[in-house]
């Protein structure tokens, strides 16, 4: 299949780098906001085609795929942009500024009956099926909280500090730990709260949340672009813990008895880079004629989006394009 880019930053680069080691699908056209850099992306990825403006790729018949890896602020507008040029869309995480704007592209795309999906790798991993079956297997008991958090030092980004960008931790990498929270206790939340450290520009720099379930489960998420994490995330039971290394891309699940002596671990298997199962699911989607991944259905974006605008309304953080 032939993949198009929308951007041509770093994560483009890394979803290049991977789709040029893949069999089921081709690099094919990328598009800059300047046709020189979609040149040079180009010729380093073995793209057939640079496009100097977005409208130049989407309007392309060989694009079959559009992959969209700009800032938050601009991904609404892009999705629409693909949908109404009849294009297939995997769009980087965060999917929309907000829920309202994921309802309205989500809702163009059953309409147009084409493929929409988020790119939040982590949903379409084989370790998050290997962490499902050893949770099911009821070998930590009753899973009763979890704990897991996602920090990097990226305070210097201007994607990170500008709030026209709709910038902030929690958009960038505290959707890691809500997906992670989500994955392993589902969507019967009783509560969410949380607290966050602004930045002199309006966006936060760093923040804690609690999610309280109806069933007495909680979960306690840390996020920051200012300080560097662990990335782990942890279940505890009430017959042991189950540690997972790196929510962000795993690379190892531990299990641990009631004595706190690891009794299980299982490895990640060889990858390209993580980037490649959700490019496979996208193929599979399309080619059963699917609207959706069930990797990460429709109704998973909505409620991360919701989250995450209930938390930012908790902060009083309102981006420049929704006031």
């Amino acid at each position: 299949m032939k993949v198009g880019m929308i951007g041509a930053g770093s994560i483009a680069g890394i979803m290049a780098g991977t789709i040029k080691e893949m069999d089921c699908a081709q690099n094919y056209a990328v598009a800059a906001r300047d046709y020189g850099r979609a040149a040079e992306f180009a010729q380093k990825y073995g793209f057939e085609k640079a496009c100097g403006s977005y409208e130049e790729l989407v309007e392309d018949a060989g694009v079959e795929l559009v992959y969209i890896a700009t800032p938050h602020s601009h991904h609404y507008e892009h999705i629409k942009l693909c949908l109404n040029h009849g294009k297939h869309v995997l769009c980087e995480k965060s999917f929309t500024v907000n829920e309202s704007q994921a309802r309205e592209v989500l809702a163009l795309a059953r309409e147009k009956k084409l493929l929409l999906t988020e790119a939040i790798w982590t949903r379409y991993m084989p370790m998050r099926k290997t962490l499902d079956s050893v949770l099911s297997s009821g070998v930590i008991g009753r899973p009763y909280m979890l704990t897991a958090n996602l920090g990097y030092i990226i305070s210097g980004k201007e994607r990170i500090m500008r709030p026209e960008l709709a910038g902030g931790a929690l958009l960038d990498v505290g959707i890691y730990p809500l997906n992670f929270a989500s994955m392993v206790f589902g969507d019967e939340v009783d509560s969410i709260t949380g607290t966050a450290v602004m930045t002199e520009t309006g966006v936060d720099a760093q923040n804690s949340i609690t999610i309280t379930y109806k069933d007495g489960k909680m979960a306690a998420l840390c996020s920051s672009a200012m300080g560097l994490s662990d990335r782990r995330g942890i279940i505890y039971g009430d017959n042991g813990f189950i540690e997972v290394e790196n929510i962000n891309n795993c690379e190892g699940i531990r299990v641990y008895d009631r004595s706190r002596n690891m009794i299980a671990s299982y490895d990640t298997p060889k990858q390209i880079s993580g980037y490649e199962y959700e490019v496979e699911a996208c193929l599979r989607a399309i080619k059963e004629g699917a609207l959706e991944c069930p990797e990460m259905p429709h109704e998973e974006t909505l409620r991360m989006m919701g989250w995450m605008d209930e938390l930012r309304r908790q902060w009083g953080l309102v981006y420049p394009m929704e006031k």
